[in-house]
């Protein structure tokens, strides 16, 4: 029987990684059916199948979501915006350094999802600003703020996770910055190395629109398709082509819902590609006249004349707290406005035209290529739902409150370093002080929870009980350190921290540290050394996530921005991961000895 129970867990365990590895069904039903499953198969009792549900560590990642919209609704964070547009100065090198500094530091004590967020329109605007591609650096700014993240307790999830686990074992908790003795190192390191790298790895692809203002020489973007006796057909220097003789940068082409990207490689245009170009108004109706391209499906009624002054096309990308998230196009709320008309999606590396796009479901880091009149964007920034990418200058925010909300959050820190209370307790405290304070409202504060990865804690939690009950833990540990049979405590660290480092990019750095965490400390049991170097190496492994867009939600949201393949999160990703590793395998036993 006991048997069979170990085998049903890993039987869970098993079809869980497939659900999440491969996004057939969401990841919120994928949590609550390990519950169900679970409960119903009597490994886990109701009571512990659902405790996760009153976990400190959960409460905690919630609160700290609350007070992180606290601070970017109040502009406590926000005037980061304003110092680094200044400070610049037109300057690519100058606005790279203050980026990832500045998103650095930022991390290191709020969730990085909200940072990344505001620092996307904040890129792609420098960008124009100081001439250089935004693919160039929104990687390396989502990379920095994974990196500043392990520096501190409150700087990821994943740690605070991990500090509570620990104390389930007999062990204390991790302190507010116990974790920068190595994690602050690394961090240096890892942002220098992105400072070096970065320019020579990363693509060199120009962003589609620079930011909204009424100033601007403007220029739009529209998406054209190549007709059948198109001079065009045939040509592969497609974009200076464009550029010295129609007066249109080409951004993308479209062919049969693929992305073709010709900055990359040359692509000789064929007929019916539809082609993403930007330029003039008077640009765009001298080629449209001269029919060398005619409008997309969905952009026949784009009156390219006089009404275009005041109508603007902008890229708008989904955040992870969108409430239009894998929901069909057709039944949200942009499609069913009259004063705004899509045009087109890309998701990843594929494109979806008007024609294709009414049941496309939409993921974080989508992009909606939409045209709508300037006074709606108003009520576009109003919405928590997607982002303008190009818009720079305009935020939501309520900076009356600014001071209020930095106090707050400021006291959380202090009282939680200090020990004047657990930090739960200080974190819903700060969260019922902003509500009260009117930092933020309730309707913001339900919307920044993120529910889904809640749940996904909560069922990894249950999920890890079940491998402790059973004995799957124990077991899986020994077949962990038969792999390293012979070998000192240092190598098998390093074995941990690789393992935790690779299953991150497949599950979330949540779900890798809740089910690695008991194995870890399994291990340091058996080989009868402190355990506590085990713990920081699952904070460390867990969010040394930077191979692969899918295993870190700031990598997705970039995905779309920076138009990025697979491969461009491995050439800077993979060596980034393997000083990351090595270092903390390195510094982690000198911190904290065996």
């Amino acid at each position: 029987m006991f048997q069979l129970e170990i085998q049903l867990v890993t039987l869970i365990l098993i079809t869980a990684l497939v659900l999440l590895v491969t996004g057939k069904i969401s990841v919120d039903k994928t949590a609550i059916g390990i519950l169900v499953l679970l409960a119903l198969t009597g490994i886990l009792t109701p009571k512990e199948a659902v405790a996760g549900f009153a976990n400190p560590a959960v409460i905690t990642v919630g609160a700290m979501f609350l007070l992180s919209r606290g601070l970017m609704r109040t502009g406590a964070v926000g005037f980061i915006t304003e110092l680094v547009l200044g400070l610049s100065r037109s300057n690519r090198r100058y606005a790279f350094v203050f980026v990832l500094a500045t998103v650095g530091l930022a991390s290191a004590f709020i969730n990085n999802t909200p940072v990344v967020v505001l620092f996307i329109p904040i890129v792609m605007g420098l960008s124009c600003q100081c001439n250089f591609s935004p693919s160039s650096l929104l990687i390396p700014m989502s990379y920095a703020s994974i990196l500043a993240g392990t520096c501190t307790l409150i700087g990821t999830s994943t740690n605070l996770i991990v500090s509570d686990l620990a104390t389930v074992y007999g062990y204390p908790p991790l302190g507010m910055f116990e974790l920068g003795i190595v994690g602050l190192p690394i961090a240096i390191v890892g942002i220098g190395f992105l400072l070096i790298f970065s320019g020579r790895l990363m693509p060199r692809r120009l962003g589609p629109v620079c930011e909204i203002n009424e100033t601007s020489e403007k220029r739009y973007l529209a998406e054209l398709i190549v007709p059948e006796k198109s001079p065009l057909i045939g040509r592969s220097d497609i974009i200076s082509h464009g550029e010295s003789e129609l007066g249109l940068g080409v951004i993308e082409i479209f062919r049969n819902g693929s992305i073709l990207d010709p900055s990359r490689t040359p692509v000789e245009i064929h007929q019916e590609d539809i082609l993403l170009v930007k330029g003039s108004a008077e640009a765009l109706v001298a080629c449209l006249n001269k029919e060398i391209l005619v409008p997309a499906l969905g952009e026949e009624n784009l009156n390219l004349g006089p009404g275009l002054k005041d109508d603007l096309i902008v890229e708008l990308v989904l955040p992870p707290v969108s409430s239009l998230l894998r929901e069909p196009l057709r039944t949200t709320v942009l499609k069913n406005d009259p004063e705004i008309q899509i045009i087109a999606i890309r998701s990843r590396r594929t494109h979806y035209s008007y024609r294709k796009i009414r049941n496309v479901r939409l993921k974080i880091g989508d992009i909606i290529l939409v045209r709508c009149p300037r006074h709606k964007l108003t009520d576009i920034r109003k919405s928590m739902d997607v982002i303008i990418i190009e818009d720079v200058h305009h935020a939501l925010i309520d900076r009356e409150k600014a001071w209020t909300a930095t106090a707050i959050f400021s006291g959380v820190v202090l009282a939680a370093t200090f020990g004047l209370a657990d930090i739960m307790v200080c974190a819903v405290t700060g969260v019922f002080l902003m509500t009260m304070t009117h930092c933020m409202s309730l309707k913001d504060a339900y919307r920044a929870l993120e529910p889904e990865v809640l749940l996904l804690i909560i069922a990894t939690i249950a999920l890890g009980t079940a491998m402790e009950k059973t004995g799957a833990t124990p077991l899986y540990a020994g077949l962990f350190l038969d792999l390293f049979s012979g070998l000192g405590p240092g190598t098998i660290l390093l074995g941990m921290i690789l393992l935790a480092s690779i299953s991150t990019h497949i599950l979330s750095n949540n779900a890798t540290a809740v089910l690695l965490l008991p194995i870890a400390v399994s291990t340091a049991v058996s080989l009868g050394v402190n355990p506590k170097p085990f713990i920081m190496g699952i904070c460390f492994g867990a969010s040394a996530c930077f191979a692969t867009p899918i295993g870190y939600q700031t990598n997705l949201l970039v995905y779309g921005p920076g138009g990025y393949r697979f491969s461009d999160y491995l050439k800077l990703g993979l060596p980034l991961n393997i000083i990351v590793v090595v270092m903390a395998a390195l510094l982690i036993p000198l911190a904290w000895p065996f």
